[in-house]
């Protein structure tokens, strides 16, 4: 596992983490009543110094009332103000040690402010969900609010019975007292604050397919009324789960569930082992299947293996493009060639002013970054070929299983499985503004064989 840890604050979210130290464990307990929005929580995390002595050091949390903090079991001094709880312990923390945090904390929970609209705990009509890429955490629980700074997780939520809650992780128990029932969910893997997933809804859930004997259980939670349409749309991603596995290794995590929510969504949002969908998704024609891929493809690149800060995020978006490429290709849709000059086409009449390996925060969701994240994987897929790109892609994600990385790491990965130079194709595409020309594979037709169609598709 490589974590590679920024040096100083992310470029982009400036008032966001705190380097000086890593969290390795959040326990976290909530208590949320959807009617009023009501949030009360405790948060209890296991830290880490670096290599300095911590005199002071600081979490990311929205506005809430706090009741109590607690350093070691200790009353220290805090502030909190702008987004940032600061703390200053009774005596400071000498590097390298071991601390816990204690943080109590109510409120009314709602997103944060970003250059993107709100982001993070979004109250619905009838429940809520957690959406908080990039820098939406702090709307609901206190955390070192940076992509690099991975820990487990174990989430306890308690809600009125008539609700469902669903986490990324294994559920561990389901407990009802009277009215209420408390849902506790661990994630073991390493997870950036922002990959922590949370929905609170009134859902049917299935099970996708038989995972069988060393299978990836996956589960669909759904309002009863879109599970026709859910039934076909979805009906093919236990195909995708075999298929990413084959091409990327072992899926990550202990399992993957998808959410459908009653209200419409922008796009879908992935958290670590947990996907989060629109009911504007859902069509009952499979009209969105390629984010379904994107969105499984995920756990792999950008969950698994995260970015050290958020001037990599191609490497999240890119990875997952391309899976809707290769999806598409094994599954009888168009070859990746074709889907790649598209994306080149489309790319050649914009502006070409973005720099994918540092996009800046204006434009690091610019659908170009996706675009062109995509036409970097494939122009190395030729340059590579087959045979050496899978083993490349298979190493990326078995190597820095649960760590950070940067483009740099990437680069080097790359030249690694090549027999000749890629330093001037890299740079080309990842630190010069202007396209590239289109890539093209030795043999466009895969070889291998096709996904055939399941039931569903030929209902």
């Amino acid at each position: 596992m490589t974590v590679q840890q920024t040096a100083g604050s992310d470029p982009y979210f400036p008032a966001n983490g705190d380097h000086r130290y890593r969290v390795h464990r959040y326990e976290l307990a909530l208590d949320y009543r959807p009617g009023p929005n009501r949030l009360s929580g405790t948060a209890r995390l296991g830290a880490i110094a670096g290599r300095g002595a911590l005199a002071e050091f600081q979490l990311n949390l929205a506005d809430f009332r706090i009741g109590r903090v607690r350093v070691d079991g200790k009353a220290p001094h805090y502030t909190h103000r702008g987004g940032k709880l600061r703390i200053r312990p009774p005596k400071p923390i000498r590097a390298g040690a071991a601390f816990t945090v204690e943080v109590h904390w109510s409120g009314n929970p709602k997103p944060v402010n970003s250059p993107w609209g709100g982001i993070g705990w979004e109250e619905l009509e009838d429940g809520a969900l957690v959406a908080s890429q990039p820098v939406g955490a702090p709307s609901w629980y206190p955390c070192n609010d940076r992509p690099a700074d991975k820990a487990a997780y174990q989430i306890s939520v308690t809600t009125p019975s008539a609700y469902s809650v669903v986490a990324g992780g294994h559920l561990l128990t389901r407990t009802t007292k009277a009215s209420t029932t408390t849902w506790v969910y661990e994630q073991s893997a390493p997870t950036s604050s922002y990959l922590v997933g949370l929905s609170i809804g009134k859902y049917q859930t299935v099970l996708l397919g038989d995972p069988g004997l060393g299978g990836v259980p996956q589960h669909g939670h759904i309002p009863a009324h879109l599970l026709p349409q859910f039934s076909r749309d979805f009906a093919r991603q236990p195909a995708m789960m075999e298929l990413f596995q084959e091409l990327f290794g072992p899926y990550p995590f202990g399992e993957y569930a998808v959410v459908v929510t009653e209200e419409e969504l922008d796009v879908p949002v992935e958290a670590q082992g947990l996907s989060l969908f629109g009911a504007n998704h859902v069509d009952g024609a499979r009209g969105s299947e390629r984010l379904v891929a994107h969105e499984l493809a995920h756990q792999w690149f950008g969950n698994s293996v995260s970015i050290a800060d958020w001037r990599h995020i191609w490497l999240n978006e890119g990875f997952a493009k391309y899976a809707e490429w290769l999806w598409s290709e094994r599954s009888g849709g168009r070859p990746a060639q074709q889907l790649a000059a598209t994306a080149h086409r489309l790319l050649s009449g914009l502006p070409q002013d973005l720099r994918l390996a540092d996009p800046g925060r204006k434009s690091m969701f610019d659908d170009r970054l996706y675009e062109r994240g995509g036409l970097v994987v494939h122009a190395v897929r030729c340059a590579l070929g087959d045979e050496a790109f899978f083993r490349m892609l298979r190493g990326w994600a078995a190597l820095h299983r649960g760590g950070a990385v940067t483009t740099t790491t990437f680069a080097a990965h790359v030249a690694r499985f090549a027999t000749e130079p890629v330093d001037d194709l890299l740079s080309a595409w990842l630190y010069e503004t202007r396209l590239p020309p289109l890539p093209s594979l030795a043999s466009p037709v895969p070889a291998r064989p096709l996904f055939p169609p399941s039931n569903a598709d030929s209902a």
